[in-house]
């Protein structure tokens, strides 16, 4: 497979979340999308690790972080900040890719807008940088390659 240039990276928001057929539009009005997936850590270090700590993985975590320019006229920046004032959650897909495209894939997961930091720099326009972190919701996150069946849980 090739490489990926990160602007043909999409963002994809539902103001209704991510359960059941979710009608995502696109969020264009974003640059430097970072998608962070972790997990936290048990240790399960014994005696037979021979002095070797041991380690697995427990609860998965995710983070999208991203730059919106001001632009109170653009839908997607004022659901996010709608999200953001009004405490509602947020179905948001952050993919490689068209979410129509088979073989795209991405974090899916209903999110809560934890930060909206505004910008000011002399010589740039205004911008906000917004971390999106799933959220309390009946629709656990997902991540999802367009046209497997059935999407990994």
């Amino acid at each position: 497979m090739a490489a990926i240039p990160g602007m043909y990276g999409k963002l994809y928001y539902c103001v209704a979340g991510i359960g059941g057929t979710p009608t995502w539009v696109e969020l264009k009005n974003v640059k430097d999308v970072t998608t962070t997936l972790q997990k936290a850590e048990a240790d399960v270090t014994t005696r037979a690790n021979k002095g070797w700590r041991a380690t697995i993985g427990t609860l998965k975590e995710g983070s999208i972080e991203f730059e919106m320019i001001w632009d109170t006229d653009d839908t997607g920046f004022v659901a996010v900040r709608k999200a953001w004032f009004e405490d509602k959650l947020i179905g948001i897909a952050a993919m490689t890719g068209d979410i129509k495209t088979n073989g795209s894939e991405g974090l899916w997961a209903d999110c809560s807008v934890i930060d909206f930091t505004r910008g000011e720099p002399l010589e740039e326009a205004m911008t906000v940088s917004v971390t999106l972190k799933p959220t309390y919701s009946e629709n656990a996150p997902r991540y999802v390659v367009v046209g497997e069946t059935p999407p990994n849980p």
